[in-house]
């Protein structure tokens, strides 16, 4: 069974005290105790960022690793990788991510790591990065479109309600025919694909959606997606 998780936003990055949708990760593997490795290279490895991350993961039930292409502790990266059960990616910078990793062949290991069953799970542009293609402020100024692995079909905008600027260009991408259909997640939102469908939609805030997006008979149709809260409905 092959899995992806692809948050528009929150987990340990964002929510620090509000660990349900880490958890929720965890619980998709098949081991009470999972080998989850970090992914940070959206943010250059960035020392704070694998710290929090360490600092959050070692309170859940599991066993957390990190890789840095920057400084790197070994150089069989796919043995490394494909040994663990969850593998995890961070934000920041999607397109200087996904540069580094065709660098280093990351991209081809996380194909095969999803293929072998790894569950790959990310939020912004590590839940971009799993669709063909998504939006992006990797450029700087604005947002811009950008091709993702493609492992998942169609495109993909995190921070759907976080970002004033993500629901209209959104929108007006696939209106002009720049991206093609596609889901979007606020943050606190994720979707979980089983396979390359779309099985369940999370969150760790009560009013955090995810989105189908399409186009049809020339306008822009968003279909809010059930969500199932993770905390307390109370």
């Amino acid at each position: 069974m092959k899995q992806i998780i692809a948050m528009g936003g929150g987990g340990f990055s964002m929510e620090p005290e509000n660990q349900l949708l880490d958890q929720y990760i965890l619980d998709q593997s098949t081991s009470s105790n999972p080998k989850v490795c970090f992914l940070g290279t959206a943010s250059g490895d960035a020392e704070s960022y694998i710290e929090r991350y360490y600092k959050a993961f070692t309170s859940l039930p599991c066993k957390p690793f990190h890789l840095s292409v920057f400084k790197p502790t070994t150089r069989d990266l796919e043995g490394f990788l494909l040994d663990k059960d969850i593998i995890y990616v961070g934000g920041g910078n999607t397109k200087c991510m996904l540069a580094l990793w065709k660098e280093w062949g990351i991209d081809t290991i996380l194909k095969k790591a999803w293929d072998s069953g790894i569950i790959l799970a990310g939020l912004s542009a590590g839940s971009i990065c799993w669709f063909e293609e998504g939006t992006t402020d990797s450029y700087g100024d604005g947002l811009e479109t950008i091709k993702g692995l493609g492992l998942l079909k169609g495109s993909h905008s995190p921070h759907y309600d976080g970002e004033e600027n993500r629901r209209p260009l959104y929108h007006s991408y696939i209106e002009k025919g720049k991206l093609k259909s596609g889901y979007a997640a606020d943050d606190g939102a994720a979707l979980h694909f089983i396979d390359v469908e779309l099985h369940n939609v999370v969150s760790s805030r009560k009013h955090a959606l995810a989105y189908r997006v399409e186009k049809k008979d020339g306008a822009i149709q968003e279909t809010p997606i059930s969500t199932n809260y993770l905390g307390n409905p109370s």
